[in-house]
């Protein structure tokens, strides 16, 4: 169930950034069904492995691209389209975009990789917000939710820089690592979805309040105002 409203959030969440960057309806519609498949995988990965990590399973995004070729869901669609759907899904939550893709299969893959993480910081919150039996056990990260964290990650803030997975020791670190996130995404409109939401201050609320957390949060605010004028 968590998979499913994410899904459904995505799919909204990508219509508002194009519509807001004036897209055509074909386009619009193979945006929209980008989003309803990229965590197909999820599927599968949790029914084999009982966890959302990649790093400990399989990719979720390879997954869900061997998922629609074996089902045959895009069978009708024009070659195009169904490889660049499957590139899409492939690659969504992959640390950047291969370098190799054509122009179209890049700004699709912008698109959903900036409407899944403006979703993932609702999911995150609820989590933090919901009591320890009701907890998706699947959205841990697996490491201790202790008053510390890492200088690394407040490095990667006061850089502007997006902070690595490979850093994060405590709930803090992945706390800031999601805030890092918002430097990598692409479209304004991203961006503004998040404050619209209060999404942003929500998880900073979250952090301990330190002299220099709340240097780092200065610096990311700073950041947003020059982004969004």
């Amino acid at each position: 169930m968590l998979k499913i409203e994410h899904t459904r959030n995505v799919r909204k969440n990508i219509l508002r950034i194009a519509e807001g960057l004036s897209l055509s309806k074909e386009h619009m519609r193979l945006a929209e069904t980008v989003a309803l498949f990229h965590d197909i995988g999820r599927f599968p990965q949790y029914s084999r492995y009982k966890t959302f990590r990649d790093a400990i399973s399989l990719s979720h995004g390879l997954l869900g691209k061997k998922t629609l070729i074996k089902e045959g869901v895009l069978e009708r669609l024009p070659e195009d389209e169904r490889e660049l759907i499957l590139k899409a899904v492939n690659f969504h939550g992959a640390f950047s975009i291969p370098t190799v893709f054509d122009g179209d299969t890049v700004f699709f893959l912008k698109m959903v990789r900036d409407a899944d993480k403006v979703d993932i910081f609702r999911v995150f919150l609820e989590y933090y917000d919901s009591p320890p039996e009701e907890q998706a056990s699947a959205t841990a990260f697996g490491v201790p939710d202790t008053p510390e964290y890492s200088k690394i990650m407040l490095t990667n803030l006061y850089n502007r820089e997006v902070a690595s997975y490979m850093n994060i020791r405590t709930e803090n670190d992945f706390k800031l690592m999601k805030l890092s996130w918002i430097y990598a995404l692409y479209f304004d409109e991203s961006v503004r979805l998040l404050q619209e939401r209060g999404l942003i201050e929500k998880l900073i609320s979250k952090l301990p309040q330190t002299d220099e957390i709340k240097t780092a949060m200065d610096v990311l605010r700073q950041y947003i105002t020059e982004r969004l004028g």
